[in-house]
């Protein structure tokens, strides 16, 4: 079998084969490349990868920790389908945890913050304007992990880390117009609250850009996606 190269970054610096199974995988979730309900076979994954069932196994029970994938007895393993319940139930618990980081953001945000996040709105307008979906995906997502970074709260910054991966996952399945990015206009004005100081707007644009992408949710039965997982993965046999 061909050597398997991983494009990803984050999965080219793994160190074991379950490292690089994750990494992909999660990667792939975030760009939309791996939609939900894709089946992640055993057999199908160690030959991709070129590693033992057991590292699949041990990957899977990893992600399976994170909410990505549903371990689902005598069938096998699947990226996740948040049910209609579980997107409100994300998007209530993100309104909840960004307020918090929001506030924490307020008090620790220094001119350097302020600058990277701007550079980050720049990039993704630039992946918009180029049609770069996946690099507008994962700069989206960016945004919003910075904010918990500058936060400096370890636990939430975690926790946000596996809502956002949800997020994506629900915004693939049920986005009614077909945008399963952050609005254009939305971030700006939080990055301009954190500079101003202003708490109680940060808060409220916040809320409302989170309650915006809610709002574009109808629930419909998606699409299927025909890529084979090797695809999906954005893996490619070595030349």
């Amino acid at each position: 079998m061909d050597e398997i190269a991983v494009k990803d970054d984050m999965a080219e610096a793994a160190r074991t084969p379950e490292d690089a199974i994750v990494a992909s995988i999660l990667a792939a979730v975030a760009e939309q490349r791996l939609p939900a309900g894709t089946k992640l076979g055993e057999q199908a994954l160690s030959d991709l990868f070129q590693c033992h069932r057991a590292n699949v196994r041990r990957a899977l029970t990893a992600l399976a920790a994170q909410h990505v994938v549903e371990l689902r007895p005598n069938r096998g393993a699947f990226v996740a389908t948040p049910s209609p319940q579980e997107a409100r139930e994300v998007f209530e618990a993100r309104r909840t945890i960004e307020r918090t980081l929001g506030r924490g953001a307020i008090e620790r945000a220094t001119e350097a913050d302020i600058l990277h996040m701007r550079q980050t709105i720049a990039e993704e307008a630039t992946a918009r304007s180029t049609g770069d979906k996946p690099a507008e995906l994962r700069l989206s997502r960016a945004f919003h992990m910075r904010l918990a970074t500058i936060a400096g709260n370890r636990v939430l910054e975690r926790f946000l880390g596996e809502l956002t991966l949800r997020t994506t996952l629900i915004l693939g399945l049920y986005n009614e117009s077909g945008t399963s990015t952050c609005a254009e206009s939305e971030h700006g004005p939080i990055v301009d609250a954190i500079e101003a100081r202003d708490e109680s707007r940060l808060v409220a644009l916040l809320d409302e850009h989170l309650r915006h992408l809610e709002s574009g949710l109808d629930f419909s039965r998606p699409a299927t996606d025909n890529r084979t997982l090797a695809e999906q993965l954005a893996l490619r046999a070595a030349e």
